[in-house]
């Protein structure tokens, strides 16, 4: 028995052994040979092998991709699905493998048709940049039947360009793809020893926040927008899917978002053909800007990639930035190139030194040596060695046994002087070829930098950066989420709730949101929107919490349970959601006598009745609560009496006690905002509209509504609305070729609604545009010694129009033309326009 135990625990140990090795075997050539590119080529071994088998295929025509799996597979061991599925993936990418036939769609997620029904060849750009069997290193197949490379001698950042996602044992590697010509300048600015950025760049286009992208490293990310525009009030188009998104997947996100009540939708209907194209009709009612935000911040038209540059090197699995993967690419074209050159040198070189044998042989007629009677063949060579001898000085190598069995095999043609001339000639072009070659091995730099210049000639044309670059402003979901919940209180009981449907219906809520309340004994609280919370017996206001909000100001009289009333303005900036702040002093007799929340600030006038029985000898007064200031939360407030109260009641509605709101236009994003970013607009109040003016010719009257899109690039002019102000616009006018001025006064009041005022046309736009009342425009117009100055004043040239009027002509259009508006030194004042020139 003992015996039995020992033989067991032996063999346990063992298999438990076998299992570690085992387990580090495979984890390692799944690192090695399935997921992980080489840093070399940039290839997983699938791909290697595909192209490497259709470079054996290669005849210049199309082949059936079933034929081109069956040839991989005599490299690659691992079914024919692993290959089709790489080799399709390769054809969408649209670099080393032309296609033919239906090979699926990236953006809408079709699948490429049966591999009997499409065809594929190696593009020219293959051809040039991956191949060549004198550089390649070769080893046996799997079955050592063949030989396949080590690596492809590639001479192009290919992993950059094509990028690559893998998941292996431990670790997995995201690579993302970059624009193939500027992958092409920043080699160029390598090789040149000068800085260099590069950005990934995808099929799909879409706009990128690449801020954080870390160089491809592991930590950082890139978010990648869809391109939404506003077709109308009412539509909205997708025009565009972020990387690695299908228009069915970017559908389905909206349609969940949808269900969930975060954005309100009617209907969305994909019509992608040659361009992605996804309409969304919206719900009556619904902004498009809100809904565009909500969008980005609910569903897949935004995205966030986290890259992971992991290659193999030296056979280890190494993580390196996208910059460092650049340079070693450059550094490995570099050497195939100095050894394509060295190779050609010795090739032309020995056809060098043969050509001059060859024209020695014949023009000093040594071939005679044939003729003569030797005893074998051996003298023979012997005899023709031997009367070389007074022209080996003039070779560059000795002369073999195998250079003169060749020459013996020439025909004897070659003894007529227009042969002897040819081989001069010969001779002559391959002296220029190895000087050349020589010159570019000694500047190999250049070589390279020429190389490269050449492919970006060659096959560059259409492959511009797809992908914009912008940063994003940072969307906050609660402001953008659809109010799409019902909030119910029960005042007496001290309940707010979703579920409370048998009580008092408060506001539309999404949510997201936060939920203010307070009570009669002067306790605040502020809990997430739920099915029911707690907040304290009568309740006496709730709301929708808006953080950071210091306008919203609560004027409050209390007593403090002694008998003592006492009066308090504050705001409520951010708090604890769930804790209880109490607003009068602690004492459970405290009480609120009185509550208003103003939303700007305003300070009314209250009337206090004392109570009958009180020793006071004037039981009525007027209280102002303009005399307070607005303090913190905490504050006990100014003595309003040492009386008991029987009742304040509102006498006379306040005024705004707080300056006009501040509000910033941010040129880079399109916002408004009041945390000081950007350009200021100044002071507005309440009823205060904006003004805006865009380089396209319309303009747009709005309101202070911070959750609105502008397009920045487009906006000329943004102010504070002032309807007496009169607006000068130069614009051009296609048509006639010419500049033309006008000025008019806004006389449309709707908002929200873009009025084209120039002329109707194509390429039509606007140059300059202002609202000063007595605007100078400066022209200058020609070049260098031709320059002319002229300053203009508008005011004097053209009169008031109507804003549909064409205007009159300025100056004929011309490309040196420049304009501007004359600066004046003037005060700061609310309504000072912010111009962009």
């Amino acid at each position: 028995m003992a015996k039995e135990k020992e033989e067991y625990s032996h063999t346990d140990s063992g298999v438990g052994g076998q299992y570690k090795t085992w387990f580090l075997d495979y984890a390692s050539y799944v690192i090695l040979e399935r997921a992980v590119p080489a840093i070399e080529d940039g290839m997983k071994p699938v791909q290697r092998r595909i192209l490497h088998a259709m470079k054996e295929m290669d005849d210049g025509r199309f082949n059936k991709v079933a034929n081109i799996i069956g040839q991989s597979m005599q490299y690659h061991p691992h079914g024919d699905a692993s290959i089709g599925d790489a080799l399709v993936n390769m054809g969408q990418k649209d670099l080393l493998i032309e296609t033919q036939g239906n090979w699926g769609d990236v953006r809408t997620g079709d699948e490429a048709a049966a591999a009997r029904y499409i065809e594929a060849r190696l593009s020219k750009f293959a051809l040039e940049v991956a191949f060549n069997a004198k550089t390649t290193e070769w080893q046996l197949s799997y079955d050592g039947r063949k030989n396949e490379p080590v690596t492809l001698p590639m001479k192009f950042p290919m992993l950059l360009a094509q990028g690559a996602e893998g998941i292996a044992v431990g670790l997995a590697t995201k690579i993302l793809p970059h624009n193939f010509c500027e992958l092409i300048d920043a080699s160029i600015k390598y090789l040149r020893g000068k800085r260099f950025e590069i950005l990934p760049d995808f099929q799909t286009g879409g706009t990128m926040d690449a801020s954080n992208y870390n160089d491809g490293k592991r930590g950082g990310k890139v978010r990648v927008r869809a391109v939404i525009e506003e077709e109308d009030k009412k539509t909205l188009v997708i025009k565009s899917v972020p990387y690695g998104v299908t228009t069915t997947q970017l559908m389905e996100s909206i349609v969940k978002a949808n269900d969930q009540g975060k954005i309100k939708i009617k209907k969305v209907t994909d019509h992608t053909a040659a361009a992605v194209e996804v309409i969304i009709e919206l719900a009556p009612g619904i902004s498009p800007d809100i809904t565009i935000d909500a969008l980005y911040a609910f569903t897949d038209c935004e995205v966030s990639i986290s890259p992971n540059a992991c290659v193999i090197v030296e056979d280890k699995p190494t993580f390196l930035g996208a910059q460092e993967l650049l340079k070693v690419s450059v550094d490995n074209t570099k050497e195939l190139l100095k050894k394509e050159l060295e190779i050609k040198l010795a090739e032309l070189q020995e056809k060098w030194h043969y050509t001059s044998l060859e024209k020695i042989f014949f023009e000093e007629k040594i071939y005679k040596e044939l003729e003569k009677k030797h005893e074998t063949w051996d003298k023979v060579i012997v005899a023709i060695d031997a009367a070389f001898v007074p022209f080996k000085k003039q070779l560059k190598r000795e002369i073999t046994k195998e250079d003169i069995v060749k020459l013996t095999e020439k025909p004897v043609r070659r003894i007529y002087r227009l042969d002897i001339d040819e081989l001069n000639e010969q001779i002559k072009a391959l002296e220029a070829d190895i000087k050349q070659v020589k010159h570019d091995l000694a500047n190999l730099v250049d070589y390279a930098v020429a190389y490269f210049e050449n492919l970006l000639k060659k096959f560059g044309k259409g492959r511009e950066r797809k992908t914009e670059i912008k940063l994003f402003d940072t969307i906050q979901a609660k402001s953008v989420a659809i109010a799409n919940e019902k909030l119910y209180v029960n005042w007496s009981d001290g309940f707010i709730g979703t579920g409370l449907r048998k009580d008092e219906f408060v506001a539309d809520v999404s949510n997201l949101d936060d939920i203010i309340a307070f009570t009669k004994a002067g306790i605040m609280k502020v809990v997430k929107v739920s099915d029911k919370a707690f907040i304290g017996k009568d309740i006496i206001h709730v709301a929708v919490f808006k953080k950071n909000d210091e306008r919203t100001t609560y004027n409050m009289i209390y007593s403090d349970g002694k008998g003592i009333s006492y009066a308090k303005r504050f705001n409520v900036t951010g708090v604890t959601r769930d804790k209880e702040y109490p607003l009068a002093k602690e004492d459970p007799k405290s009480k609120v006598h009185y509550f208003s929340i103003n939303p700007n600030g305003e300070a009314e006038t209250v009337k206090i009745v004392l109570s009958p029985n009180s020793s006071a000898r004037i039981k009525e007064l007027d209280f102002d609560f303009r005399d307070m200031e607005i303090k913190g939360r905490s504050s006990i407030g100014n003595q309003v009496t040492k009386y008991p109260i029987k009742s304040v009641k509102l006498k006379e509605a306040g005024k705004s006690t707080l300056s006009g709101r501040k509000l910033w236009f941010d040129d880079q994003f399109g916002r408004l905002n009041e945390d000081g970013k950007g350009i200021g607009l100044g002071n507005f109040e309440a009823d205060d509209r904006i003004l805006v003016i865009y380089s396209d010719g319309n303009y747009e009257i709005t309101d202070q509504e911070l959750t609105q899109r502008f397009d920045a690039e487009k906006v000329l002019l943004i102010e504070k609305f002032v309807p007496t102000k009169i607006v000068t616009a130069v614009y051009y006018d296609k048509e006639k070729t010419q500049f033309s001025v006008k000025r008019f006064k806004i006389e449309t009041t709707t908002l929200h609604n873009k009025f084209f005022f120039i002329k109707e046309g194509a390429e039509n736009y606007i140059e300059v545009v202002t609202t000063d009342e007595e605007p100078v425009l400066m022209v200058k117009a020609g070049r260098g010694a031709q320059v002319r100055n002229a300053k203009i004043k508008t005011n004097k040239m053209v009169e008031i129009m109507g804003w549909k009027a064409l205007g009159a002509k300025l100056t004929d259009y011309s490309k040196t033309v420049e304009m501007e508006w004359e600066k004046k030194h003037r005060p700061e004042d609310d309504g000072q326009p912010v111009l962009f020139e």
